[in-house]
């Protein structure tokens, strides 16, 4: 069982004073941590030790993603002993033409007063907000964005209403995994060359009422999605990613490297 040792700590980076419910955790610490991979980018693997998540993402005020994000939520939950909390992998759904991608997302199943719920904090600007109820058919209105879960073949597939259609998240077997195949799976994803969290930079942000994503693969871009509302896609200069990162994403400290890739100024300590 992962161990959260200051759950203090923990609950002021995520904006609460108090142990809360689990909606209110889960919300809380969607919209406060940022999702980010500058780690995997600059080329060093991501750490999945509890301790060094905790220091991170807490005590530095980084930011994560999907790995780091879930483990240290699921360290959180059971220090407010909320006890069955399951890891479960995930496929990203992207070009179906490309045919079944890595399991390189982690998702949650828990139990809160009797009643199971599919958690994720980690999934970056388009996740959800709340969890949703763990069943086939549940459909949830988080503020305004809309969610479900179908059933494909052996997967339940978490889907979000945008754009007037239904729009596949990702994938997953219902099946809790053990930490093995977690850190496998963190493996690839933030050492694979062919894996976009090593070949690029993401960042993404999770807001009540619009979603963030920033990406630079060549040309930095900004994706911003209001509630109801179709994406507004923007090429950003390189001089303005710094200030971008820190003021809408709540990254700071980033600088351009010799490569012309954003970095975190002071690398892996910072």
């Amino acid at each position: 069982m992962l161990t959260l040792k200051h759950l203090d700590a923990y609950l002021t980076r995520i904006g609460l004073d108090h142990p809360a419910s689990l909606a209110e955790m889960h919300r809380s610490h969607a919209t406060s941590v940022p999702f980010e991979n500058f780690d995997s980018s600059a080329g060093r693997a991501v750490s999945l030790d509890p301790a060094q998540l905790e220091d991170k993402l807490v005590a530095r005020r980084r930011g994560g993603y999907c790995f780091e994000h879930n483990l240290l939520f699921m360290a959180a939950l059971h220090a407010i002993n909320i006890d069955v909390v399951e890891p479960m992998l995930a496929r990203v759904r992207g070009n179906a033409d490309d045919g079944p991608g890595p399991l390189n997302h982690l998702v949650l199943r828990t139990v809160d007063c009797g009643e199971p719920w599919l958690v994720d904090v980690g999934f970056g600007g388009g996740g959800l907000l709340d969890p949703i109820p763990f069943r086939v058919g549940a459909e949830s209105d988080q503020s305004g964005w809309h969610y479900r879960l179908i059933e494909e073949g052996a997967e339940i597939v978490l889907q979000v209403h945008q754009d007037g259609d239904w729009t596949a998240l990702y994938g997953f077997v219902p099946e809790p995994v053990p930490m093995v195949d977690i850190e496998v799976a963190n493996w690839y994803t933030s050492t694979h060359p062919s894996s976009p969290f090593v070949s690029g930079v993401i960042a993404g942000a999770r807001r009540v009422d619009r979603c963030l994503t920033f990406y630079q693969f060549d040309e930095p871009t900004l994706v911003e999605r209001g509630i109801g509302q179709p994406p507004v896609t923007t090429t950003v200069s390189r001089s303005e990613v710094p200030a971008l990162l820190e003021r809408r994403f709540g990254i700071a400290g980033v600088i351009e490297d010799a490569r012309g890739r954003p970095v975190l100024e002071g690398g892996p300590g910072v």
